[in-house]
């Protein structure tokens, strides 16, 4: 089986753990960190589905491709952070920080202190000395010409998450916000990771605007991802600013309404409230209730304009999106076991079986 998973952030992380836990695939978040060498060892014996065909040749039975959002990008203290592909790459791999749910595992921050000493501006994000050295291969490699997909695949071998990760776009498309400045009392606009890490969404916003969106192309092997899987799930991430800005990029939405296969969306509301992060703030910029049925009318069924077939929302909820069939099942991703009991019920949906 083919799964294509349009994900973001750390519950689009977390819900491809359960996908790997129902196929197969995958560590876990079990990568082995051996302190007395201080590398960690993603053992490629665990790591993969290993399915010997009668030609003694490894075959994965299954293939899971995560289309991770870009959006969130950014140059800071001259690196390139890319917060979702490495909260999925920490997770699927076995180093994320458990606690925070995102930046790596055993992290300490001296650079961090240091680059505050000499007064480094911004002064507000938190980097981690082990996260550093990721941003570090990254920039290197962007310097040197690689694209962002074939960097995430260089980063990755170190990593071993048991799934395919491809960037949303090569080119840049980032998530910038309109907001009224609460200093001067005047609108301006600012990158997505200073609203949301610096503000904490607690300023007075107007407009989400991806930058460069109507530039950029879709990455390599993304739309082919989505065109030939046997079912695409949509994570239940950041409908505005994680799946929103996947969705900004030409040709995304396009391979989603052309696709053979049914998409199956999750909501990422639970009893009026986000599963976590700050959807509902982003919903109430642009207008949409925090409900899952507003979101599911936010996406649209692919009988009209938009691109779902399926609705999950969670059991006691509600939810009529036109055209689309919506089912209520448990969405409380609370272990990896719970979370593949949710992809099973979008794969019964979408009328696939592992």
């Amino acid at each position: 089986m083919k799964v294509t998973v349009l994900v973001g952030g750390v519950g689009g992380a977390r819900f491809l753990l359960g996908v790997q836990h129902l196929l197969g695939l995958g560590q876990f978040g079990t990568a082995d960190v051996r302190s007395d060498e201080g590398t960690a060892d993603a053992r490629s014996d665990e790591g993969t589905a290993d399915v010997r065909s009668d030609e003694g040749t490894a075959e994965a039975e299954h293939q899971l491709t995560a289309v991770v959002n870009v959006g969130d990008d950014a140059w800071m203290f001259g690196v390139r952070i890319c917060p979702d592909l490495d909260t999925c790459m920490y997770t699927l791999g076995g180093g994320i920080d458990a606690d925070r749910g995102w930046g790596h595992r055993n992290e300490t921050w001296h650079a961090k202190e240091e680059l505050a000493a000499y007064g480094v501006q911004p002064d507000w994000f938190g980097l981690g000395d082990r996260d550093l050295a990721t941003h570090l291969v990254r920039s290197q490699m962007l310097r040197a010409g690689y694209p962002l997909s074939e960097v995430t695949e260089a980063l990755c071998h170190r990593w071993n998450p048991g799934a395919r990760l491809v960037p949303a776009s090569d080119d840049r498309s980032e998530t910038h916000v309109v907001i009224t400045d609460p200093d001067t009392g005047e609108k301006r606009a600012i990158h997505f990771q200073e609203w949301w890490v610096r503000y904490r969404a607690q300023v007075e916003t107007h407009s989400f605007a991806f930058v460069g969106a109507d530039n950029a192309t879709a990455g390599p092997g993304v739309t082919e991802a989505i065109e030939t899987a046997d079912v695409v799930l949509v994570a239940p991430s950041n409908p505005v600013v994680s799946i929103g800005s996947i969705l900004a990029i030409p040709g995304i939405r396009g391979a989603l309404r052309s696709s053979a296969a049914r998409v199956i969306g999750y909501s990422p509301i639970v009893a009026g409230k986000p599963l976590r992060g700050m959807a509902d703030e982003c919903l109430s910029v642009i207008g949409v209730d925090s409900t899952s049925e507003a979101v599911g009318n936010h996406y649209g069924g692919r009988a009209g304009t938009g691109i779902l077939d399926g609705w999950l929302i969670h059991e006691g909820d509600r939810a009529e999106v036109e055209g689309v069939e919506v089912r209520t099942v448990p969405l409380l991703m609370k272990d990896p076991a719970t979370t593949a009991e949710m992809v099973r019920a979008g794969l019964e949906l979408a009328g696939v079986k592992p």
